[in-house]
């Protein structure tokens, strides 16, 4: 697999692509049964610990992180909570996203802060972090996931805290990424309930139809657009102007289901359609032959 996965980045760096393999993390990982366990699989992966700036796929973490909160009671059930949370996973939405931050951190934007008010806020927006840390996951070392998602960009004391050389950053592995996904998909992690609600708004149409009338489908453009008719998808995809991501879990006709976290950094990947549809598709023709 890990011979694969280097020859393939090779053929599509030699496509027109130079400088692929040092902007590209990969985690892949395929399984043997239909209905398989955490840990179970065997995989290959690209630069799988570097820490990256995730756009939107952080809104993954944050998805689960607020089943674990309302799992513990920290928040409250409600119907806004879970219309949030079905908004920043289907569409993306960024105002959505700052929702779901502010009730997991008991924080809120605004002016600059000074003194107790800001060290207090900067503790309690780190709580996503402490939580992360508490589960004692190898694969999730160095993740940041403090910050909320921007149409246009952090202003007031939300500025403050990315620092001034934006060292605070959003930060995730393909690796952690992979195993938050897996942790969800084989409900390995919180309540089966919960788990069950996550892939419920993770999970991706396939069908051309809807797909055109959605042009912010996370499909077209990412691992989804890759897989053969019939497919099944859950995912969360990120793009921005110097990055296009996606996390996906999906399993084939015929197949047992695999995970592929792909990272792929710097303006020419961000605004290439092809790529990660073009990856998806060589590891799935390589897995049908093995």
């Amino acid at each position: 697999m890990h011979a694969q996965l280097g020859s393939l980045l090779d053929q599509l760096e030699q496509e027109g692509r130079p400088g692929l393999r040092n902007n590209t993390a990969i985690t892949w990982i395929t399984y043997e049964k239909q209905n398989p366990s955490s840990k179970s699989g065997s995989g290959a992966s690209w630069l799988n610990d570097k820490l990256l700036y995730p756009a939107s796929v952080v809104k993954l973490i944050y998805a689960v992180a607020t089943e674990a909160w309302l799992q513990k009671d920290l928040i409250p059930e409600s119907e806004e909570t879970r219309r949030a949370l079905r908004t920043m996973i289907q569409e993306s939405s960024n105002d959505a996203t700052g929702l779901i931050v502010d009730l997991l951190t008991g924080t809120t934007s605004g002016p600059s802060l000074i003194g107790d008010g800001w060290d207090k806020w900067v503790t309690q927006r780190q709580l996503i972090n402490k939580w992360l840390s508490e589960l004692n996951w190898p694969e999730l070392k160095g993740f940041n996931c403090c910050q909320k998602t921007w149409e246009d960009g952090p202003y007031g004391r939300e500025r403050d805290f990315y620092e001034s050389d934006n060292s605070n950053r959003n930060a995730l592995s393909t690796d952690g990424t992979a195993r938050i996904l897996e942790a969800v998909m084989t409900n390995a992690f919180l309540s089966p309930r919960a788990c069950k609600r996550l892939k419920e708004i993770l999970s991706r149409s396939l069908d051309i139809k809807q797909r055109k009338e959605n042009p912010l489908n996370q499909v077209d453009g990412f691992i989804g657009a890759g897989l053969p008719k019939g497919s099944q998808l859950w995912s969360k995809a990120g793009l921005m102007s110097t990055a296009r991501h996606d996390a996906a879990w999906f399993s084939t006709p015929g197949s047992n289901p695999m995970l592929l976290v792909i990272f792929t950094m710097g303006r020419e990947r961000s605004t290439d359609n092809f790529l990660l549809p073009a990856i998806a598709n060589g590891l799935i023709k390589f897995k049908n032959k093995s």
